[in-house]
């Protein structure tokens, strides 16, 4: 099975049977020792095996079940639910919170617990999610209505998988746009390239230019800049008799002696010493 957030509720969405008995807790008393409590409102769902699950049922009194897979247990803000580790089984926790939503898939294989996916996503148009959360709580009174239980839940999945998507498309946007400023800088290197004038040809701010090295390349601007012209300066002294000064300009250095500290730094040679080094290499590979 797929253990993706957004796989698990296609799955739940796209099964007839996919949304099995929807139970309600209740949230007037306090929490017992050891009890699952939040102040935001949140499924937890049986995704696979069964579970006993204990939750406050009104008026002080508690109920103890066993929920099996397809099985939705509503937990109001404040609310709370107990769940017995005895048998094996995976569930999908989420939580609704005024700023965003938070996914956790969670596996009990009868000996430990394996955390097999955790995601959050921010909240957008809130206000969808609000009304029907608000459905469910007022549902808890005419709980024998299953059928309509089972479509707010379907629907509340279903506007969390949309949440889901959008990150999904936003990343692949980001990453998009990192490829094209990583592209930018491999045309333009030697050029004086700086953080603001990048940022001003592809219409962002040299902020968001930074977030977006770091998130969709790992690397800082200045980082991955400087590393691009260390490779092409390796290159030119590979192959051409230019002087190291000549190099560094090229390669958009416009401080020859910042560019040999951070060739140094970069290869614990001098400029060089590493055209010296692959030459003798080239020599004894022609002797060989």
């Amino acid at each position: 099975m797929n253990y993706d957030p957004s796989q698990v509720l296609a799955k739940l969405l796209d099964d007839p049977a996919g949304i099995g008995q929807v139970r309600f807790a209740g949230n007037q008393h306090q929490a017992p020792e050891l009890a699952y409590q939040v102040n935001f409102p949140r499924l937890e769902i049986i995704v696979e095996g069964e579970q006993r699950m204990i939750w406050e049922e009104g008026q002080g009194m508690t109920l103890e079940q066993t929920l099996v897979a397809g099985d939705v247990l509503f937990v109001p803000a404040g609310g709370w639910n107990n769940p017995v580790w005895d048998t094996p089984v995976t569930t999908l926790s989420v939580l609704f919170g005024k700023q965003q939503l938070g996914f956790s898939l969670l596996h009990w294989d009868g000996g430990e617990f394996r955390t097999l996916g955790r995601q959050n996503v921010a909240r957008r148009g809130p206000r969808v999610g609000s009304f029907l959360l608000q459905a469910l709580n007022e549902l808890a009174w005419h709980q024998s209505d299953q059928g309509t239980a089972r479509f707010i839940v379907k629907s509340l999945l279903s506007h969390s998988m949309d949440l889901l998507g959008s990150l999904a498309q936003t990343a692949s946007r980001s990453q998009a746009l990192f490829d094209a400023v990583r592209e930018y800088i491999d045309e333009h290197y030697h050029e004086p390239l700086t953080r603001e004038s990048v940022a001003q040809a592809f219409y962002i701010s040299p902020n968001y230019l930074s977030h977006l090295c770091q998130k969709a390349g790992g690397v800082g601007f200045n980082e991955y800049l400087n590393h691009t012209r260390l490779e092409q300066a390796k290159h030119l002294l590979k192959r051409y008799d230019m002087k190291v000064k000549e190099v560094a300009h090229a390669c958009g250095f416009v401080d020859s002696n910042y560019f040999c500290r951070l060739f140094r730094k970069n290869t614990e040679r001098s400029p060089s010493e590493y055209r010296s080094q692959y030459r003798s290499q080239l020599t004894n590979l022609d002797d060989n």
